[in-house]
């Protein structure tokens, strides 16, 4: 496969993670005096990948008319805290990487965790056992071990766990960790099959809370620090892989009663509880259900949520992220996966694969999102492994037999925004006045902005930039994404 060379110009920011929902109080007031803006474009048809491609100022700014497409930015005026931008390594994504050579596996690291030399990942998911991105199913534990005295993590020691710790390390130490459980052991569940859903036995709930602490404690002592959990990953999908069903009811029940207790108990309170894990479609009923009991709200950080509502034939439901997020501000949003469905090797260039990315996270962090997590970080050119069939898309694949990496335009878009929205960040006001074009916009700790804006149409498109009453005037390509720093 040919491959697609990366070309990234540096900025670096801050690193200390904010957990915290409450926007930080800004020391000065942003102006927009003396400010140069920086501009990085990758577009289709074109070599721009991630390119810096402007070197523009501001001019005074007249009262816009309709003819003209503008942004509006309104730094004043802040929203969510921003918590970082990662995604998942899978046991798929480890085996892969372990195929590479010393090089390559270099190259790989930079080219995600690294802020000068790559797009700067700042989450990390991981599973909690297997799931489908795994090359088989299996188990911390033997079957049966209810009291887990058989638990151990050294099957994740010879692949997933040493890509973790490397990807830690490329990242300046420091990697927002949280983990998922796909299903629980078969002798838990109503069906007796980690596979095709099921229902956790209520006489297994302790144990499997019990799972929860273990693990958490078991790769802590990896020297791999985990920020949360969620209670589990797709919990209303009956899957041919592994999974298992929650009702609303159940997963409150089961927080309230179980994990939330069993975490504080074992020291272990700090660790971020996230609910419902799925996606967009039935988020708000989950919030409802769970959020009300305040028994259960207590334990929780926040929802995460997924992009799959679309396998309905219907167009992705962003507006319920902004419903659940006016309806509980104090709870936290975070999107814990996406992913290009239904492999073809012919398509690692699709360009409308690249902007499904970039109409999602400008979407869903205009709605309160907080962080997004991409699904594998890394697949073979078959899009797996993956032990029932169901291969994907990711921003990077390896030819494993020549290889090779191979970088997607889903890559440049996804480090158009974590390349640029530093640890600390807090969104800012930004809105466009023609629907040709979308935009987000971020305050980073040291007061530079990051505005970002994706044009999906066949056309180029000169838009203006307004702050106040300055403005700059730039044009952004046909099929494109652009990042503004200022």
């Amino acid at each position: 496969m040919k491959k697609i060379g990366v070309v990234i110009t540096c900025l670096c920011f801050s690193s200390t993670v904010f957990s915290q929902l409450k926007s930080p109080k800004q020391e000065q007031k942003f102006t927009t005096t003396n400010k140069k803006i920086t501009v990085y474009t990758t577009a289709e048809k074109s070599n721009l990948k991630l390119t810096a491609t402007h070197n523009l100022v501001f001019s005074a700014s007249k009262q816009p008319l309709e003819t003209e497409t503008s942004i509006f930015v309104e730094p004043a005026k802040k929203f969510q805290n921003f918590i970082g931008i990662g995604g998942a390594i899978t046991d798929a994504s480890a085996e892969v990487f372990a195929k590479l050579s010393k090089e390559k596996q270099t190259e790989f690291l930079n080219a995600y965790y690294d802020k000068q030399k790559g797009i700067g990942y700042s989450l990390l998911r991981t599973t909690i056992q297997s799931s489908d991105f795994s090359s088989e199913s299996y188990s911390y534990i033997k079957e049966g071990d209810k009291d887990l005295k058989t638990f151990s993590i050294d099957h994740d020691r010879q692949f997933r766990i040493p890509l973790i710790k490397q990807a830690i390390q490329t990242a300046g130490g420091k990697l927002t960790t949280y983990v998922a459980p796909w299903s629980p052991n078969a002798f838990m569940k109503s069906n007796n099959d980690v596979l095709r859903g099921g229902t956790l036995l209520p006489e297994y709930y302790q144990t499997w809370a019990n799972f929860y602490a273990k693990f958490i404690k078991a790769y802590e002592k990896e020297g791999i620090p985990i920020w949360g959990t969620s209670t589990q990953n797709e919990p209303m999908a009956v899957q041919t892989w592994e999974s298992c069903i929650y009702t609303a009811e159940a997963e409150r029940d089961f927080i309230k009663n179980y994990l939330g207790p069993t975490l504080k108990k074992e020291n272990l309170g700090n660790k971020k509880i996230i609910i419902w894990d799925h996606n967009r479609d039935l988020m708000n009923q989950r919030a409802n259900v769970i959020y009300s009991d305040p028994e259960a709200a207590k334990y929780i950080w926040g929802m995460g949520f997924h992009w799959y509502e679309t396998w309905s034939g219907g167009l992705p439901m962003f507006h319920n992220v902004r419903k659940v997020h006016e309806a509980y501000p104090g709870k936290g949003l975070l999107f814990t996966e996406g992913c290009v469905e239904r492999f073809d090797d012919t398509k690692y260039q699709f360009w409308p694969n690249a902007e499904r990315y970039g109409t999602a996270m400008i979407n869903d962090f205009n709605n309160g999102t907080n962080g997004w997590t991409d699904w594998n970080i890394l697949l073979d050119q078959n899009g797996g492994p993956n032990h029932v069939g169901n291969f994907c898309f990711a921003p990077i694949h390896a030819d494993t037999a020549t290889g090779e990496l191979i970088y997607t335009p889903s890559y440049y878009y996804i480090g158009h925004f974590s390349k640029f929205i530093r640890l600390n960040a807090v969104r800012i006001s930004s809105a466009v006045s023609r629907s040709s074009l979308l935009s987000t916009s971020f305050l980073n700790a040291d007061g530079t902005i990051a505005t970002i804006v994706m044009n999906q149409t066949d056309n180029e498109i000169s838009y203006n930039l307004i702050i106040a009453s300055q403005k700059t005037q730039v044009k952004i390509p046909a099929h494109a994404i652009q990042t503004l720093v200022y």
